[in-house]
């Protein structure tokens, strides 16, 4: 099953209206520099929003019943031979097993490799006059304890909509966006899973455009007609 995208430009800023098959669940607006956390039931598809344009999405994935097994970076990455989160990429857990599926990708490529900020390294990258600065780690701290996690359980992290090239000589760059307002990448859930996702507060670098803007989470129930 793939997401069939708005046909007219002006529908993507029409934030009143969900352009996406089946039944909406739910449709929540996250502000600049807040979390937002829930469990995606088995088939539902959760679609984030761009917004503003250029803004970073910080995101967490874990089994809604059982919290060790949650997002792996690395099995992913070594599973589909690809640095990159790509339109089909299956977002697989630490023990090897589904947990979600790119069905629906309006941006080139996600990244699953920069990390997220926090007040550590933004002191150490930007100077100790940001230690005040809040940080995806804080706000994955702040809703993974709705939920019982602490700082044990924040492993390697999705940066949707957040440009990260690999260098030729290896490093990584944190560079200006390839998004912009209204795009979208779309989510089906392969279990029930529980969602962690922190509206990136980061302005010492290009990843929110040094302004962050709102993200749309919208779950909708393909199973459903709307």
């Amino acid at each position: 099953m793939t997401v069939t995208w708005a046909t007219h430009e002006a529908d993507y800023f029409d934030r009143s209206t969900a352009y996406l098959p089946g039944a909406t669940v739910l449709d929540h607006e996250i502000a600049p520099r807040e979390g937002w956390s829930g469990v995606v039931r088995a088939g539902h598809v959760l679609t984030l929003v761009d917004v503003g344009g250029n803004q970073s999405g910080d995101c967490l994935i874990y089994d809604a019943a059982d919290h060790e097994v949650r997002y792996s970076a690395q099995a992913t990455l070594v599973a589909q031979r690809h640095a990159y989160l790509v339109d089909g990429s299956v977002l697989l857990s630490n023990e090897g097993d589904p947990l979600m599926t790119i069905v629906g990708n309006e941006v080139d490529r996600q990244d699953t490799i920069g990390g997220a900020c926090s007040k550590e390294s933004n002191t150490l990258r930007y100077g100790h006059h940001t230690l005040f600065h809040h940080a995806c780690r804080e706000n994955f701290l702040l809703e993974g304890a709705k939920h019982g996690l602490g700082p044990r359980d924040l492993v390697s992290n999705i940066n949707w909509f957040m440009n990260v090239p690999v260098e030729a000589d290896g490093t990584l760059g944190i560079v200006d966006g390839m998004s912009a307002p209204g795009k979208r990448v779309a989510l089906r859930a392969e279990r029930d899973v529980l969602v962690v996702l922190s509206n990136c507060p980061q302005v010492n670098n290009p990843c929110n455009d040094f302004n962050p803007t709102p993200l749309r989470v919208i779950v909708t129930d393909p199973a459903v007609e709307a």
